[in-house]
């Protein structure tokens, strides 16, 4: 199958996709219906993607287009969800899903918790969640392109957050994403 991978370069994802007998083309740049790079895409997987994908293109690729988000959905859509995990005391996990119109709000196809410990930093939380969803994608991604996986609604609820929404508490990351989620664990409920 031929796939457009969305995002910064994970050599590991993209090699186990061409393991797996796919044609990866690769691009972290905004796409259009005009994009020569879309040429013959089967299926588009997108992991780290700064850009929303456009109307058009996921009316072209219904249900063959999925993402990678560090989080349990419904919990932490959008932008920074590691972080917000922390600050609003949420679940902690890894969702493959559908893209659909909204902000990671797609039907799900997988996800796993990932249980943190006191020890860690926003930094080795996040190599644990990209570490988690790598292996997850390893183990279903034939499923997923080959339609083998039924999707499900997302539950009611959740959160959402935009980029600008962290403002108010960078105060906390005393340390940068070295900070200790110690520091972090329910912020922004004190806050309110």
């Amino acid at each position: 199958m031929k796939v457009l991978y969305l995002g910064p370069k994970r050599e590991m994802l993209i090699s186990h996709m061409e393991l797996q007998g796919d044609e990866v083309r690769h691009t972290e740049e905004i796409i259009s219906l005009e994009s020569t790079i879309l040429e013959e895409i089967e299926f588009i997987v997108s992991f780290g993607y700064r850009h929303l994908i456009k109307r058009t293109i996921i009316d072209l690729f219904p249900q063959r287009i999925i993402n990678l988000h560090i989080s349990l959905l419904p919990w932490n859509k959008g932008s920074d969800p590691n972080l917000w995990s922390f600050l609003e005391d949420t679940p902690k996990g890894v969702t493959i899903h559908y893209i659909d119109y909204g902000l990671d709000t797609g039907e799900i196809l997988v996800q796993q918790e990932v249980i943190m410990d006191n020890n860690d930093t926003l930094s080795s939380s996040y190599n644990k969640l990209e570490s988690s969803i790598v292996e997850l994608f390893k183990k279903d991604w034939v499923g997923i392109r080959d339609c083998q996986i039924a999707a499900y609604p997302q539950p009611i609820g959740g959160s959402i957050h935009r980029m600008k929404d962290k403002a108010q508490y960078e105060q906390y990351l005393t340390e940068g994403w070295e900070t200790p989620i110690s520091k972090l664990v329910g912020r922004a409920r004190d806050m309110d």
